[in-house]
């Protein structure tokens, strides 16, 4: 009974109109979708609540039950698997034989299996694995749970591992509140973050890529590949142990000191979560744990994911739902993450996985073939990970637009905090690939990065590292290409290097300063790094050549690089500058595609584009707030490799206007030299 009072409460509470329809009357035709989805979701959390007997974190709590555990008096084991008759643990402390000593016991009737062990009976660094039995076959397993997991050198095998370390990380922060306005995200890769063409580690990225980060501005760094995945080359996003961070980059220690060495600089840390899917590996993998391959996993033809070869979880089995909530939680509260980047969610939340579907019309997201148990598994992952820690940060990679995704639970939203404009770098590649510059339009530009429902915040980027794989090209490369390599040495640029250089800082200028929630970048596209991503492979040669960011072209003082990467960081600070950048409106002041100009304002600072490509203008006007503006960032500077054509010391005043006496409005009179972009800041 609780849970339908409660329910029905929250559905006479909202009145007339459920929040979400509130805010964009469109949605009134599928205000009844909106509402079933969200009294799923409560009906789903009073369910697991026990009707209000414990908490959705205290539901959450499965990494401290299930996998291996030192107690005071031993160890504990225990794995969740109804199909199995029998599991072992066999390891380095029975030389990988089957003993009954080290025999699992199913508990009473219930699909968990139990074993308690002595404090002899294994160590600190053994390598373990479950050897278990069902009807019909057997195999040895990596627990689902493990929360470490190593991979051997010579034979490439991966094993669980104990991991009691004599002394234990202990945390110099151990509260973090992230200071975020505006989200300020530096996308990384772990491995890939060093200049050595070799993996990096945790403790190599806090000693030299942190200090990067924390000089250039960021607030926040996302980290990919976190999760353990056996395939190095997937970027992180074919997981295997879902608990476990990945050893190849080192110790679970090492991870916590550079989570809290971020801390300490002010810097939030949040992971990239794979919860869309998971890798088919059965040995190391969740692919066939006790002989039942859909113990985790959707049945019939919705088993696997059509495009990426991987595993589709089942979000209707409560089990699942336990699963992938406890480790959301368990990142939280074990390693200190600020909130995560969702994977994928587009894939969630349709049947079709997105695959194949334009999404022109709001009826495209409401007509039966959305996915329900996803959106309320995402929906209790939000409320989850807000309950745990009211100031995690949570993003949603997601594609088709989804009204509500990154609105309040309470308007019928999913609660993410903020959604990924996917739409912007697919619109930079789509102009430089295919306008010319005269054809460039300033308002398109503005109506693309500012392109976003008023209630719901935003990650604008130009290019993330989906950019800058193999196959793709980078907005530098696209912009100058093989010129690159010939002619990025100051003061030996072609037309082609400076046309480059000119239009990657005023793409990240315009779209930087349209955003209404955060801005992200990927390691080491700030200064226009010159080379694709490409992970090791037998295509080429198992090379670490391209999969590594190289630090000693923006240290190189004679080369261009230097110049975007200083660009980069004072653009940041001049965001930063205006107090509550987020909350100030984006005001348009003028745009003209014919001359190919676009100024807008934001709280006290004005923002002006000349995109021609050979047109400057002198004394060209805009109306604006009547007073002083100094410029305090300029494109064209030559600090930042631009011809310094104008003189950015002075002061400029407005001109009266009687006309506009009433708006307290006067004329602003600038020189904008072609192809610059200028930022001024009201005294």
């Amino acid at each position: 009974m609780a849970a339908t009072h409660k329910v029905t409460k929250q559905v006479k509470k909202s009145a007339k109109h459920i929040g979400l329809v509130k805010n964009d009357p469109y949605l009134e035709p599928f205000e009844d979708a909106i509402r079933g989805r969200h009294e799923h979701a409560m009906w789903k959390m009073n369910e697991l609540a026990q009707n209000d007997k414990r908490s959705l974190s205290e539901f959450a709590n499965g990494y401290a039950y299930y996998g291996l555990h030192r107690l005071p008096k031993g160890w504990v084991f225990r794995e969740w698997a109804p199909n199995a008759t029998e599991i072992y643990l066999v390891g380095d402390f029975n030389d990988w034989k089957e003993e009954e000593a080290y025999r699992c016991k199913r508990i009473q009737d219930t699909a968990n299996w139990e074993l308690k062990l002595p404090s002899k009976a294994m160590k600190h660094g053994d390598l373990y694995k479950m050897h278990v039995y069902w009807n019909g076959g057997n195999g040895e397993r990596i627990p689902a749970w493990a929360q470490r997991v190593v991979q051997d050198e010579q034979t490439k095998i991966f094993s669980a591992q104990v991991w009691n370390p004599l002394h234990p990380y202990m945390w110099k922060k151990d509260k973090f509140k992230p200071k975020v306005n505006p989200l300020l995200i530096y996308e990384c890769h772990i491995g890939m973050a060093q200049d050595a063409e070799k993996v990096g580690t945790y403790r190599e990225f806090k000693d030299n890529i942190l200090p990067r980060v924390i000089r250039a501005g960021y607030n926040c760094i996302q980290i990919m590949a976190i999760q353990e995945h056996p395939y190095y080359g997937s970027f992180g996003y074919h997981v295997s142990s879902f608990f476990a961070p990945s050893s190849r980059f080192g110790t679970p220690e090492e991870l916590k000191e550079l989570i809290d060495t971020a801390h300490q600089n002010g810097i939030a840390v949040i992971m990239d979560i794979v919860h869309s899917h998971a890798v088919k590996n059965e040995v190391e993998g969740l692919g066939n744990l006790a002989g039942d391959p859909n113990q985790y996993f959707c049945p019939g033809e919705r088993h696997e994911h059509p495009a990426w070869d991987s595993l589709c979880f089942d979000y209707g089995k409560n089990e699942v739902i336990h699963f992938l909530l406890s480790n959301c939680k368990y990142w939280l509260e074990e390693y200190h993450f600020d909130g995560f980047r969702f994977d994928g969610v587009t894939s969630m939340l349709y049947y079709s996985h997105g695959l194949g579907e334009a999404f022109t019309n709001y009826g495209d997201y409401f007509n039966g073939h959305e996915d329900d148990n996803a959106i309320c598994y995402l929906t209790l992952a939000n409320k989850l990970i807000h309950e745990v820690n009211p100031n995690a940060i949570t993003i949603a990679e997601e594609v088709s637009g989804m009204p509500g995704l990154a609105a309040k639970f309470e308007d019928g939203g999913y609660g993410f905090n903020y959604r990924m404009a996917m739409n912007i770098p697919d619109f930079w590649i789509k102009t430089i690939k295919e306008l010319k510059d005269e054809d460039w339009k300033p308002s398109s530009i503005f109506w693309e990065v500012k392109n976003r429902r008023t209630d719901e915040k935003t990650i604008s980027y130009c290019e993330s590292h989906d950019q800058a794989l193999v196959g793709d090209k980078t907005i530098i490369f696209r912009l100058i290409d093989a010129d690159m390599y010939w002619h990025f040495k100051k003061g030996d640029e072609n037309d082609v290097a400076n046309r480059g250089i000119a239009l990657h800082k005023m793409i990240r200028l315009v779209t930087a300063s349209a955003i209404n929630g955060g801005y992200l970048n990927f390691m080491g596209n700030e200064f226009g790094h010159p080379e694709w991503i490409d992970f090791p492979r037998e295509g080429n040669g198992w090379s670490y050549k391209y999969a590594r960011r190289q630090w000693h072209l923006v240290d190189d003082k004679s080369l261009d690089y230097q110049y975007l990467g200083d660009f980069d960081r004072a653009m940041l600070k001049v965001l930063k500058s205006e107090k509550d950048f987020n909350k100030t409106p984006v005001v348009e002041i003028w745009h003209n595609d014919g001359d190919q100009v676009l100024a807008f304002m934001r709280g006290n600072l004005i923002f002006v584009f000349n995109f021609s490509p050979n047109r400057s203008f002198t004394d060209y006007g805009f109306l604006v707030p009547t007073g002083s503006y100094d410029v305090v960032l300029n494109t064209d500077a030559k600090d930042f490799g631009g011809n310094g054509l104008s003189d950015d010391s002075i002061t400029h005043f407005t001109n009266y206007d009687p006309l506009y006496v009433k708006d307290r409005k006067e004329w602003l009179k600038l020189y904008i030299p072609a192809r610059s972009a200028v930022v001024l800041k009201k005294n």
